[in-house]
């Protein structure tokens, strides 16, 4: 494995700094407060949303290709082994964030559109027991929530509860017209709605919001009130990560977005405090 000698990671920063792996990288993660290692199942850049702040380059429309399921669970046998017992935390990670916190299912697109996706999970499962970190760390599917209706996507939720397993589900505005304005998607809220809520019955569920500026304002009061609304309306979830953007989109529609203030996280944050959904702010 070659890596180069001192490059330190940032939350800001995912580039990948150990070489030679198509889908198993590891970063430092603000919303884990360490390192996650990513599973990455979408080499083609491809999703079946197209989010306005999508940092991944090139971003196409579909379905991920076929993935080799053998070499996923080999690269990810290897950076386990790097991240545990060698010396990617001194040489990459800054002090206070040494600590491997989850492995988390995401990538360059949405990971539950791979027909592979069952066995990736079963082959992280493998990995994580073989390493003796069963309920040590978070098995972490970060998704939009599209293909919650698929009954193997459901299954595999299911099978990473009991160690330690959560799905991220994307809710960022509440209402069709917002929701296509910030993800270009068609999804109205009680579809919404049904994607949270199967994925809390699988496994424990947290929703992840991005908040931002669009041409230089912050999502204006009916937005926020629709988006409140329907969170609150939300039946089993742990509660909310909430962030702003943190990394330059790549789409050319991404030139309109901006961050928000920590200021208006804040009072968003308390807003959904007060309708008793638990936050976590990220920003």
């Amino acid at each position: 494995m070659n890596q180069p000698s001192s490059t330190q990671l940032g939350t800001d920063d995912h580039n990948q700094v150990l070489s030679g792996f198509l889908h198993v990288y590891p970063v430092v993660s603000r919303r884990v407060g360490g390192v996650s290692i990513g599973i990455n199942l979408n080499l083609n850049n491809a999703c079946n949303w197209r989010c306005v702040y999508c940092q991944v380059p090139e971003l196409k429309r579909g379905a991920p290709d076929a993935v080799d399921v053998a070499r996923l669970e080999h690269e990810l046998a290897a950076v386990l082994e790097e991240v545990l017992h060698g010396d990617f935390m001194q040489d990459h990670v800054p002090e206070g964030m040494r600590q491997l916190c989850s492995i988390a299912i995401a990538g360059n697109g949405e990971p539950t559109l791979s027909r592979q996706f069952p066995q990736v999970i079963n082959a992280v499962l493998r990995q994580v027991e073989a390493f003796g970190l069963l309920g040590r760390l978070r098995i972490v599917l970060i998704t939009n929530g599209s293909m919650m209706h698929r009954p193997e996507v459901q299954d595999a939720l299911r099978s990473i509860a009991p160690v330690g397993g959560e799905a991220w589900v994307k809710v960022d505005r509440g209402s069709e017209a917002s929701i296509r304005r910030a993800n270009q998607v068609g999804l109205d809220a009680a579809r919404a709605r049904r994607q949270v809520e199967t994925a809390s019955a699988c496994c424990p569920t947290w929703v992840q919001t991005c908040m931002f500026q669009w041409k230089g304002e912050p999502p204006d009061e009916r937005d926020v009130s629709d988006y409140v609304e329907l969170v609150a309306s939300f039946e089993g979830i742990l509660g909310v990560q909430l962030y702003g953007v943190a990394r330059e989109p790549m789409l050319d529609e991404g030139q309109q977005v901006s961050p928000v203030s920590r200021a208006w996280l804040e009072a968003l944050t308390e807003r959904l405090r007060a309708r008793g959904v638990k936050v976590q702010l990220c920003a």
